[in-house]
């Protein structure tokens, strides 16, 4: 049997190349505006559950170990799993590029309720997820998948702190955005 480690190169053509959409993503946000930037992510001064907590350390090191195994998963080219990921894949960049536009572009003291937001309260989080099981596909790595798995259901309670955040910073401005937009996907309520 060959080790796992041993089939694992990095390559020029591996999964990293869908996977750079993240980086490029986080380049466009750290370069727009600081407080831009400092939106991305629930205060460390909020109160959070203990597993809460735990969620979070989990879903960075799931996010990460994602990032890692994409430099050395090839992407396979020519065939269908390629064309199908790809199919699920460009969808969920063109989200994330909409997404990442209302997010920036709507003031930071304001409830982001513009574009995608209309329809979605956690876009992005989705966009993630699509991008993910596309490049699991277009690789065929149940791994991967797997991986997009857990990292869905840790955005789930991520998404859930945020909004008791949201709520706390917005007041009725994010309750009525609450009871007018689904979490994930959908028509408006």
């Amino acid at each position: 049997m060959i080790p796992l480690l041993i089939l694992l190169k990095p390559g020029l053509y591996n999964a990293w190349l869908f996977m750079s959409v993240f980086i490029l993503q986080m380049i466009v946000i750290i370069f727009v505006d600081k407080r831009v930037r400092e939106r991305t992510h629930v205060p460390n001064s909020v109160r959070k559950r203990q597993y809460e907590k735990l969620i979070s350390i989990i879903a960075n090191i799931v996010w990460l170990s994602a990032l890692v195994y994409s430099i050395f998963l090839p992407l396979l080219f020519g065939t269908l799993w390629f064309y199908i990921g790809s199919f699920i894949f460009i969808p969920g960049v063109l989200l994330l590029v909409w997404s990442t536009a209302n997010f920036i572009t709507t003031p930071v003291d304001q409830v982001i309720v513009k574009g995608v937001y209309q329809y979605a309260r956690h876009p992005m989080y989705l966009a993630t997820i699509l991008i993910c099981v596309g490049t699991g596909i277009a690789t065929a790595s149940w791994v991967f998948i797997l991986i997009t798995v857990i990292m869905a259901v840790c955005f789930h309670y991520e998404a859930r702190l945020e909004e008791r955040y949201c709520l706390n910073m917005y007041k009725n401005l994010y309750r009525e955005y609450l009871d007018r937009v689904p979490m994930w996907f959908g028509l408006p309520k």
